[in-house]
């Protein structure tokens, strides 16, 4: 089953390779999306696949890469993304 979320996440997640360790995740999990950093701090992620990977990535980002700390996550259910890959932002 095809699910999207987008995933909003907070904490120190800028400047510790959340982003290109949320690609290599995603990409691990056959995900199609972007992630990409806001101006609040925070990191938005838009993810689609099959159902099981996406809560995947959505469990990975409860501790995200090696130096982030992550404070808090919040998604909603969202149309699915026509991408093909997962990029990142800048």
């Amino acid at each position: 089953m095809i699910y999207s979320l987008r995933i909003n996440v907070k904490g120190k997640v800028q400047g510790v390779w959340f982003r290109k360790s949320t690609q290599l995740k995603a990409s691990a999990l056959g995900l199609c999306g972007d992630v990409q950093n806001l101006k609040d701090g925070s990191v938005l992620i838009q993810v689609t696949g099959e159902k099981e990977n996406v809560l995947g990535l959505l469990k990975w980002c409860e501790n995200g890469s090696l130096h982030s700390k992550v404070d808090s996550i919040s998604y909603e259910e969202i149309e699915s993304i026509p991408k093909t890959g997962f990029e990142i932002i800048r």
